[in-house]
């Protein structure tokens, strides 16, 4: 026989000491800092393009 219902896992709780979940946090911020690097030079190249694209059409 399959039993093809759901199984719901609810959780309640996170048992972590204090200063883990600090050096946690600082870590996750540290490693954030390459991805927004990534994340301005990709806008700042989009920007140029569409400066570019539209930025002479009002002169004319």
């Amino acid at each position: 026989m399959e039993n093809n219902s759901p199984n719901e896992v609810k959780i309640t709780d996170i048992k972590m000491p204090f200063w883990s979940m600090v050096m946690f946090m600082v870590k996750a911020a540290i490693a954030s800092i390459p991805a927004i690097i990534i994340l301005w030079i990709i806008f700042a190249v989009l920007a140029g393009i569409f400066g570019g694209i539209f930025g002479g059409m009002g002169r004319f």
